[in-house]
């Protein structure tokens, strides 16, 4: 039985701008993923179908798979380190500072987005380089006898990317912080909880959708980043975006790089997926109380 048109009319041009802009170009690349490279770059298709995973064999190899942990690994160390930067910052925002004082904290919370992300991206190489900003502060304050060489290094690429990922932590934290209900912090002190008890047995629990949000907004684009790796690690540290840029741009072989792609947005539909589910029970849990 169709719903009446009433119903779904409405959610038609959605569906044709997310059919178009989405689900088409990931059908396409992954129909792609089980083709081949031709002589000239080119795309083939393989004839036989034990030839068809070929790809996703390949992407098992050691070195791929080595690239795609260190990715794994600075996405995860990027979103942890933007969380315990962020929650004092949001909580501060939220629940601390003055009503006055909230608008111009955010504003400047985001002020980077009024910047193009490479621009700000090659302002850090302005501050890093052997001749740069840190370094000639550092020789002017007899701190340290030679300048330090941190370009390139994973340590630029990490300051790059907390940096760049930075407000996408702190805002959705802030959301979380700026609704929650105050008497409950009063509460859990009057029972004689303490402040850190508070926090780790009240703050935390009722803000983990703000949590989960920031660790999914952050997350997923510093898995997929490239540009802070070509800049600041100066072609010289591969993360498994630049992998995928370099198979598309200079190897030429879209088949390979649509199957590295591929496999890194079914990862990055996986954590939405766990997203979405839990969001959705924490929604059911709301309505059954």
């Amino acid at each position: 039985m169709f719903h009446s048109p009433r119903k779904w009319l409405p959610l038609l041009p959605t569906w044709l701008i997310l059919g178009t802009f989405f689900l088409a170009p990931l059908a396409l690349m992954f129909i792609i993923s089980f083709a081949r490279r031709g002589p000239h770059g080119g795309i083939e298709w393989v004839e036989h179908l034990r030839d068809l995973p070929q790809n996703y064999k390949d992407s098992a190899d050691t070195l791929y798979l080595n690239i795609f942990w260190l990715s794994v690994w600075m996405a995860s160390l990027t979103t942890l380190l933007c969380l315990l930067i962020s929650y004092p910052m949001a909580y501060y925002i939220a629940l601390i500072a003055k009503p006055s004082r909230k608008n111009l904290l955010l504003a400047l919370v985001a002020v980077p987005f009024w910047t193009s992300f490479l621009i700000r991206t090659y302002a850090w190489v302005l501050i890093l380089r052997t001749e740069g900003l840190l370094n000639t502060a550092l020789l002017h304050l007899h701190l340290i006898r030679e300048p330090l060489q941190l370009l390139p290094s994973h340590f630029a690429i990490m300051l790059g990317l907390v940096y760049g990922e930075l407000p996408f932590m702190i805002l959705p934290l802030y959301a979380s912080l700026e609704k929650l209900d105050r008497t409950l912090l009063e509460a859990s002190n009057d029972l004689g909880v303490g402040g850190w008890g508070t926090f780790w047995r009240v703050t935390v629990p009722l803000t983990m959708p703000g949590i989960l949000a920031g660790i999914v907004l952050v997350f997923i684009p510093s898995i997929g980043q490239y540009v802070v790796t070509d800049v600041l690690g100066g072609g010289k540290i591969m993360l498994i975006g630049n992998v995928i840029e370099a198979q598309f741009l200079g190897a030429r072989n879209a088949p390979f790089g649509a199957s590295l792609a591929f496999e890194l947005t079914a990862i990055v539909l996986a954590l939405l997926m766990i997203y979405a589910l839990y969001v959705r029970r924490k929604a059911r849990d709301i309505n059954i109380v």
